[in-house]
């Protein structure tokens, strides 16, 4: 009996110790999975890190380009601006001499307006007129003044007055002058003339030749041209009106030819 109970402690003993020993071994073969898992997470970890460093240095590099840009637009932008004051300044000073240059030709064509309205002062207002427009002086000479109706001769009391006024042009340098010929719409047909507008340019030529020939005008400074009704001043429903529209212009105008030179540079 004795025996027997010994024999069952020590199969039991030796039960007790396999399946203890199993234990650990069941314990390793169910974590398995979380071994596997973990190793595919730090993989995977291990991946970002690879590309997250390597987004890094393609951020660093990007800096260190757009760092260099920077700085050439900044040097750029130095320059620029040394530039422009230096372009300021220049500006400035071309816009004075240009204010000086235009106040000294309104003072000059201001002053020559005054010198022909001396000259021509025994002649009436219905007969002539002087004034300026557009930095231009205009002398509008009526056609009662120099022609009769319907012809191109420059009457005497018409001579006498470009007498005049060609002393005051031939001692005046630095302008050029345009003689304009004009008529009123009533429609002229001659032998001599086809229209109001060949009227208008052999009396506006009539007066260039006086000024020239008989006067002494600088040919190269002169110019004739003919508008003929085309620029009328009045109305031409009226006599006063018709009378005002057959004229004739000299107008003088400033030479230019520096001014424009200044604006080139």
């Amino acid at each position: 009996m004795k025996k027997s109970f010994l024999l069952l402690t020590y199969i039991s003993l030796i039960f007790g110790l396999i399946f203890t020993s199993c234990e650990p071994t069941r314990h390793v073969i169910a974590t398995d999975p979380r071994i596997d898992i973990l190793e595919k997470d730090n993989a995977k970890t291990h991946g970002q890190l690879v590309e997250c460093n390597a987004q890094l240095k393609t951020l660093s590099d990007q800096k260190t380009s757009l760092q260099n840009e920077l700085d050439l637009v900044q040097n750029d932008l130095k320059a620029l601006s040394s530039e422009s004051k230096m372009t300021i300044a220049e500006q400035a000073k071309r816009l004075r001499n240009l204010q000086g240059m235009i106040q000294s030709q309104k003072d000059k064509m201001t002053n020559l307006k005054n010198s022909i309205t001396d000259a021509l002062m025994n002649y009436n207002t219905d007969e002539l007129n002087i004034y300026i427009k557009d930095g231009n002086v205009y002398v509008s000479l009526e056609e009662k003044l120099l022609f009769k109706s319907g012809s191109d001769v420059v009457d005497a009391k018409g001579k006498e007055a470009l007498k005049s006024l060609a002393k005051v042009l031939n001692t005046t340098k630095g302008i050029t002058v345009m003689i304009e010929g004009h008529t009123d719409k009533i429609p002229i047909k001659t032998k001599q003339y086809e229209d109001n507008w060949d009227l208008s340019t052999a009396r506006a030529t009539s007066i260039v030749r006086i000024l020239t020939k008989d006067y002494d005008f600088d040919s190269n400074r002169i110019t004739a041209s003919g508008r003929g009704a085309y620029h009328p001043i009045k109305t031409n429903e009226t006599t006063l009106g018709r009378a005002s529209n057959r004229r004739t212009e000299v107008i003088l105008s400033p030479d230019l030819k520096e001014l424009y030179t200044l604006l080139d540079q």
